[in-house]
C-alpha cells in the first residue's frame, strides 16, 4: 500500500455578491475551476517534484491536502486512514497535521521571536512540549538545516522538521530567494532527501526536480497532465504538452 494517495480532488474558487432576494442571501457571480480531478500516489521516501505553469493549481493542491484551503471534494488517504478534504472535522484536520508539516513560499515565520523561537513555537503551544524539551529539539533542527545569520527559509524548514512530520510540503521554497541562498535551501532539502524524508515540493527548480526528486508531476489547468519516475520524465515525455513546457523552460534557463 502506498504511504499516501491523492484520489479526484477538485476545488472552484467563487466569488459572490449579496442576491438582493432576501437578507444574507448571496449569489455566484464568477467561478474559477483550480482543481479538476488531481490523483496521485506517493511511496514513503518520495521526492515529488510538482512542476507547471502559473496558475495551474499546484499550490492550491498542497494547501488543500493540509486543510489550508476546503476541497469541494476529494480524499485523502495517509497510513491507510482517509480523510474527507472537502469535509473533515477538527479532530481529523489535528490528527493529518499531527503527521505533516509545511513550509510556505513566504517563510510565514513570527517576527518578533527569534529562530529557535519559530521552531519551538508550535511545539509549547499545539503539542504541549515542555520547553526544556522543545528548545533542545529546536536547536537539533536549526543544527541540522545548517542555520547561519538568520536565514529565513532555513528556520522555516527547521520548524517542520521538529515536528517530525511523515511528510513535508514545499510550497516553491526558493522563489524568494536570492542565487546563493536558493543553493543553501536546495543543499538542505538534498540531504532530507537523502535520509529518505518524503517530500511534495512545488518547485521552478528545474535542477533539483532532475536530480533530486524521484518523482515528476507536471500539472496544468487543474488536471495532472503527466507523471513519471523523474529520470523517466526528463528523458522521455510522453505528452506534447510536457514537452513543450520543458522546451520554454531549457530556454530560459
Amino acid at each position: 500500500m502506498a504511504m499516501m494517495e491523492i484520489r479526484n480532488v477538485h476545488k472552484t474558487f467563487r466569488t459572490y455578491a449579496k442576491a438582493g432576494l432576501r437578507p444574507g442571501a448571496h449569489k455566484v457571480v464568477s467561478e474559477l475551476p483550480v482543481l479538476q480531478g488531481v490523483d496521485l500516489t506517493v511511496e514513503k521516501g518520495d521526492v515529488v517534484a510538482i512542476l507547471g505553469p502559473s496558475g495551474s493549481g499546484k499550490t492550491t493542491l498542497l494547501r488543500c491536502l493540509n486543510f489550508l484551503e476546503t476541497a469541494d471534494a476529494g480524499q485523502l488517504v495517509l497510513d491507510g486512514e482517509t480523510f474527507d478534504l472537502a469535509h473533515a472535522g477538527r479532530a481529523d484536520i489535528a490528527r493529518l497535521r499531527k503527521k505533516t508539516a509545511f513550509v510556505f513560499q513566504n517563510y510565514n515565520l513570527f517576527r518578533n521571536k527569534t529562530a529557535l523561537q519559530n521552531v519551538t513555537e508550535g511545539l509549547i503551544v499545539a503539542r504541549r512540549m515542555p520547553r526544556e524539551q522543545a528548545d533542545a529539539i529546536g536547536r537539533r533542527m536549526l543544527e541540522k538545516v545548517g542555520l547561519a545569520g538568520g536565514q529565513q527559509q532555513r528556520v522555516a524548514i527547521a520548524r517542520a522538521l521538529a515536528t517530525d512530520p511523515e511528510i513535508i510540503y514545499f510550497d516553491e521554497p526558493t522563489s524568494a530567494l536570492d542565487p546563493e541562498l536558493t543553493g543553501e535551501v536546495l543543499s538542505v532539502m538534498r540531504q532530507l532527501a537523502e535520509e529518505g524524508m518524503t517530500m511534495l515540493v512545488v518547485t521552478h527548480e528545474m535542477g533539483f526536480a532532475r536530480n533530486v526528486s524521484s518523482k515528476t508531476v507536471f500539472m496544468e489547468n487543474g488536471v495532472v497532465v503527466e507523471q513519471a519516475p523523474s529520470r523517466e520524465f526528463f528523458a522521455d515525455p510522453k505528452e506534447e504538452r510536457t514537452r513543450a513546457f520543458l522546451q520554454k523552460i531549457a530556454h530560459t534557463e
